[in-house]
This record gives structure tokens, C-alpha cells and sequence, in this order.
């Protein structure tokens, strides 16, 4: 049997377990009518955290190649990353969420990593090999409000990076790193880049993807809600955001890959894994697993409605009970 839990086991297993605590306490306390009521409320509860870890059973396997494989995703999500000079006018953003796609599909099995820079790096999501986490991560992600935004430097992940792969190798020697990095190579912030040349012998590869064009893209103003429709201005015209392809040249130079100017029409060029990173398998074929949530779904109604009946039924009784006592 395999799960697909709905929200992450750190956060559903004490939801679930302070709720099963809750109603086994009430029906030790409660009077003995009342106890099988509070019986199944524990069964609903059990029921409810099982649904909520979507149970399955696998319906079938097949000979796959499976990537031993770690990679680390880098993600320019300052403004400029929204300027709209991808294919027709799209935001730079969304030839990211593309081409991310195509780097997951190219490793399967490989355990993917998401770090985002602007005002502050932050690794987003750890290593994992929940390819939807990464793409729910992309689908979400936003630069940061405008009014707080401050300039871009196209290092800022670089320490981060470097501590990563660093933690990685030294928990898994053996499997090979590579690194993606995603940005338009706008340095906006004072002072020189930094490096990532510190990354550079924790890794085994990867590439660097440029997006933007000379002539430069507008970006919308960020506000938190999606709601704004204006464009950032600058000295009475609208800003513009532009790709610097050297900066990316150099990012590619200090982590030993090569670099990519990318293009709505074209694929990116992934490059094959690491000779000692894939290996032959007997893994579960994509969607080959039967569901078994609608049978739980089914119980948990069940017992909802016996409980819903039995709730109506001592309201009724309630209601029904004589009055005693009155004016004389």
C-alpha cells in the first residue's frame, strides 16, 4: 500500500493525533449513554486521518531507469524575474516554470532541491524526490512586493548554494550534484557579485539559463494580491528590465557549466547525469497505483451520518421533555 498524504506528515500527524487524544479523553468522561456516541466520533476521527494520507495500492511496475541523482534548482525571483519578454510578451517567470519541467523530466527519480534569491536566499524546498512539491513551489512563487523590493544581486544564493551541496555530499558522498541556475544576470545591487566558485567542487555539473533579450521587458508592479495592473516606471517611462549575458557567462565560468540563452521557441539543453548516477530499476509506472480514498470517503460518511442521526434524534428528545412547573 502506498499514501499521498494531502498536507505534509509533520503537520497532519499532531492535527490528527490531538483529535483521536481529544475524543478518546470524552468518552472515558462521558456518561454511559453518551459513550457510543463518542465511540464513533473516535472511529470518524480515525477514519477522517486516514483519508486525509489518500491510501492507494500499486497496480503495476516496469524496468525503468532511475537517476541517483541531486539537483539543485536556482531561481532568480527578484522583480526583473516577471519582466514580460518571454515568447510573446509572458513574464520571464513562466519560461522558468517550463524549462523546470523539462529538467525534472529528464532525471527520473532524482531528488530535487528549490532555492529562490532576491532580497534574501532561501531554500525552499529540501531534497525530495516529490517532483508536484516542486512544481506546486514554482506555481506559487512570487517576487517580493514592490514597496519592500530592493536591488538584485545575481550571487545572492551563492552561500547557500555552496552549503547545500556541501550537506549533501557529505550525507551522500557517492551520488553526484548538479546545479541549475535560472536568471537575466541584472546586477542592480551595489558593489561587485559575489562567487560561486566556494559550490564549484561540491558539484558535478549542471548548467546556467539566461532569460531576457537586449531590447529589454516591462514589469508589472508587485503588490502581494495579484491585484495590480500598472507597470514600474522610471524617470516618467516604464522600466525596463534587460538581460546581462556576461554576468550569466561569468555565474557558468565559476561553477564549471555551460550557459544557455534561453528562447520560448526551444527546449533547454539538458545535460545527460553523472555515468554513476543512473542505474536500471523495477520502479511503479507513472500512474500505475488504484486509489482506495473513495472507499475511506465512504466510511467516513457512514459514520458521519449515523452520528448526524443520533445528534438528531436527542435533539428531538430534548425538545419533547415536559415542562415542569408554571404560574399558579
Amino acid at each position: 500500500m502506498t499514501f499521498l498524504p494531502v498536507l505534509p506528515l509533520w503537520l497532519l500527524v499532531p492535527i490528527a493525533f490531538a483529535a483521536l487524544v481529544f475524543a478518546i479523553w470524552s468518552l472515558v468522561r462521558a456518561e454511559s449513554g453518551e459513550r457510543l456516541t463518542w465511540g464513533i466520533r473516535i472511529g470518524l476521527v480515525i477514519a477522517c486521518g486516514l483519508l486525509a494520507l489518500r491510501p492507494g495500492i500499486p497496480s503495476g511496475s516496469a524496468n525503468a531507469v532511475v537517476t541517483d541523482l541531486d539537483v539543485l534548482i536556482v531561481v532568480d525571483s527578484t522583480t526583473s524575474i516577471t519582466a514580460e519578454d518571454w515568447g510573446e510578451s509572458s513574464p520571464r517567470l513562466e519560461g522558468v516554470r517550463a524549462d523546470v519541467e523539462h529538467i525534472v523530466d529528464a532525471y527520473p527519480g532524482a531528488r530535487f532541491s528549490l532555492i529562490t534569491f532576491d532580497n534574501h536566499a532561501t531554500q525552499r524546498l529540501p531534497l525530495t524526490t516529490d517532483v508536484n512539491a516542486v512544481f506546486s513551489s514554482l506555481d506559487v512563487l512570487r517576487p517580493p512586493t514592490t514597496s519592500y523590493a530592493r536591488g538584485s544581486d545575481i550571487a545572492e544564493a551563492a552561500p547557500l548554494v555552496a552549503e547545500v551541496a556541501e550537506r549533501a555530499a557529505d550525507r551522500d558522498p557517492d551520488r553526484p550534484r548538479i546545479v541549475f541556475y535560472f536568471g537575466d544576470g541584472e546586477q542592480t545591487a551595489e558593489g561587485e557579485p559575489g562567487s560561486f566558485a566556494d559550490a564549484a567542487g561540491s558539484i558535478d555539473g549542471g548548467a546556467v539559463y539566461g532569460y531576457g533579450t537586449a531590447d529589454g521587458g516591462r514589469m508589472r508592479v508587485v503588490d502581494g494580491f495579484d491585484g495590480v495592473t500598472e507597470y514600474l516606471t522610471y524617470e516618467g517611462s516604464d522600466a525596463l528590465s534587460m538581460i546581462d549575458e556576461d554576468n550569466l557567462r561569468a555565474v557558468a565560468e565559476e561553477l564549471g557549466v555551460p550557459y544557455e540563452h534561453r528562447a520560448a521557441a526551444s527546449a533547454p539543453t539538458v545535460p545527460d547525469p553523472p555515468p554513476a548516477a543512473t542505474r536500471a530499476a523495477e520502479a511503479e509506472s507513472l500512474g500505475a497505483r488504484t486509489e482506495l480514498s473513495w472507499a475511506v470517503a465512504l466510511a467516513v460518511g457512514a459514520l458521519a451520518l449515523i452520528d448526524l442521526g443520533r445528534a438528531v434524534r436527542l435533539l428531538r428528545r430534548t425538545a419533547n421533555v415536559p415542562r415542569t412547573g408554571g404560574a399558579s
